[in-house]
Parts: C-alpha cells; structure tokens; sequence
C-alpha cells in the first residue's frame, strides 16, 4: 500500500467551496484501532457544520470531515478485537471519512449486513447510532407510544420512522412538500404533515399528544414542542438548525412532567459508543439482515466532488442519505 492516500479537507471554515482535494499520510492503526480502505463515506449535517467552523473534532482526531464509512480492514491494531483483515465493515469515525483510509476503533465497526451493498452501509453507523441512542436508549420509546419526528425525508428522519414503527410505535412525522410527505408515509408513518401546510401542534394534540418528539430544528420550534408534548412527554433535541437560544415558559414542563433532553453523538467517550454499537449489534441488526428496513438512498458523488454532495446536503431538496464513492 502507498504511504500517501487521496483525501478531501477543509481549506478554511466557509461554504462548500473550501472542500478541497489533498494528499495525505495513509493512516495507521493505534492501540483499538483498525484501518479501513473506504468503499463509501456517508455525508452528514455535522460535516458540514465541521466545514463552517461550527464543530469542532474532539482531541485526537482527524481534521478531515466524515462520521460513517464503508469498506474493508486492511490493517488491524494492538488489541483490535473481533475484526480480521479483509472483513467487510460499516463505522462509525471520529473524523476522516472523506479519504481513501481511516482509523477508527475496532469497537464502532458493524458487519455489513446480509444483502446490502456497500453503498448503502455506509450509510448506517451515524444515523443510527443517533437514532437508537437518542430515540430508544435515552427518550425510551416504547410500543404503542406516540412518536414525532421532524425532518421525516432526512437520513435521520428516514431511520427514525422505519425503527420506531417497526418496533410498534404509532408514527407521526414533519416534512416540507409532499412529495417528501409521501415517502415518510411509505417507510411507516401514520400522519405525515407538510410544515408548510399545516402546524405539527395542533395535528398532535388532536392526536392526544406526542408521548417523544426527536427535534433537529430548534429555534422557534422548541417552544411548539412542548405544547406538541402529552403530559409525561419527552422531548430530545439533537440539533439547532434554526440556532439553540429561545424563550421558554417552564411552567408547563412542572405542572405536566414534561422530560427535555439531548445528546451530539461526536463527543461522547469511546466506551460509550462501543456500547451503543453492541445494542445496535443485538436489536437492530437482524432487521436490517432480515431486509425489515434499509436505509433510504438519495444520491452518490466521487470523493473530488465533496463540495456539490455538500451544496446539495445544505439545499434540503433530497430525500435520504447521500454518499461519495471513494474506492
């Protein structure tokens, strides 16, 4: 193997134009570790807030952007368990993804399951590691509760119906048009409502309330989800598209037992994410082996076109994940 690998960094913080194409050292596998030579690389929200100078990689890490990746292990670390070289893997990355190999723990790896192509499992790790840890493992959705989530054409948003209403919750779900309305009904929502048509607060009190609602929005929004909550409700947020400073009455959170929670998914401990990625092992992977539920594809771009994938991520005219094809 070369010593030098192609990647894609970040040139400056700023829009999709500072993704340039570089050369960098290949990594190599510290104690855990294992090398991956990436298939595909999934491109998410967090990429580009990396890219803005929004978010910055934990200690350690690498500065190239990219959280999940396909491929195969062509190098194994110092007490590197469970994984051999050759294996074809899904993972979750601390940074790198966006480059021809990347290190990440042998802890975050998942196998690539049964049927599934690589273009779709690189596809997986960052959406439903979010997904479950925020979803199940911290808002404890459970069968039979009422479940809404925003962005229901996202990746996150396209994980999140199929999960929950295949584990038995009744699914309710945001979108912008209703073309994307549609595919959210498809994939398992019960009530798909088009925010530009409709306001989300009085659909789910009409419904009784949202026993959890997983938000992305922020802003504006976080003040409607409270009133969208059942008595005894959850909210967990995730993310700020609309910014995290508002004004918030908490009176009614007392006086109705309302939960408000979140999690990012970057920062958390190593240990931690090999912990979710064991649930996610044991609960969700013989779904996506039996083909109960797969991930929703949008669109593929070569590495050097990381910047229109990008442009296209940030026009929230797709439906699903986007990838780029690296090897």
């Amino acid at each position: 193997m070369s010593e030098t690998m192609t990647a894609v960094e970040i040139t400056a913080p700023g829009g999709p134009d500072v993704l340039k194409v570089t050369s960098r050292p290949r990594p190599e596998p510290r104690h855990g570790e294992v090398v991956i030579k990436v298939a595909f690389a999934g491109v998410n929200r967090p990429d580009a807030l990396q890219r803005a100078g929004l978010y910055a990689p934990p200690k350690g890490a690498s500065d190239l952007p990219g959280l999940e990746a396909s491929g195969e292990i062509v190098a194994v670390g110092e007490g590197a368990e469970g994984w051999a070289l050759g294996d074809k893997v899904c993972a979750l990355l601390p940074g790198g993804g966006y480059a021809e190999y990347v290190a990440t723990p042998a802890a975050h790896c998942l196998p690539v399951p049964e049927g599934m192509g690589m273009r779709q499992a690189a596809c997986l790790p960052e959406t439903f590691f979010t997904v479950w840890s925020n979803v199940f493992q911290r808002g404890a959705l459970k069968a039979g509760e009422q479940f809404l989530v925003h962005g229901g054409s996202s990746g996150i948003g396209t994980t999140a119906i199929q999960l929950a209403s295949t584990l038995g919750a009744r699914v309710f779900t945001t979108a912008g048009s209703d073309a994307k309305c549609a595919v959210c009904r498809d994939l398992g929502a019960e009530v798909a409502i088009n925010y530009r048509e409709a306001d989300f607060v009085e659909v789910m009190k009409a419904e009784g309330g949202a026993d959890l609602i997983l938000d992305m929005v922020g802003g504006e929004y976080l003040p409607r989800n409270v009133r969208a909550l059942a008595d005894d409700g959850r909210l967990v947020q995730i993310a700020f598209l609309q910014g995290p400073k508002v004004e918030l009455n908490f009176a009614p959170l007392m006086m109705r037992r309302l939960t408000i929670t979140g999690s990012t998914l970057r920062p958390q401990s190593d240990l931690a994410k090999a912990r979710i990625a064991q649930a996610l092992r044991s609960e969700v992977w013989p779904l996506l082996d039996a083909g109960r539920i797969a991930p929703v594809m949008d669109s593929t771009y070569p590495l050097a076109e990381a910047a229109a994938a990008h442009a296209h991520m940030e026009s929230s005219t797709h439906i699903g994940k986007i990838v780029l094809e690296v090897g």
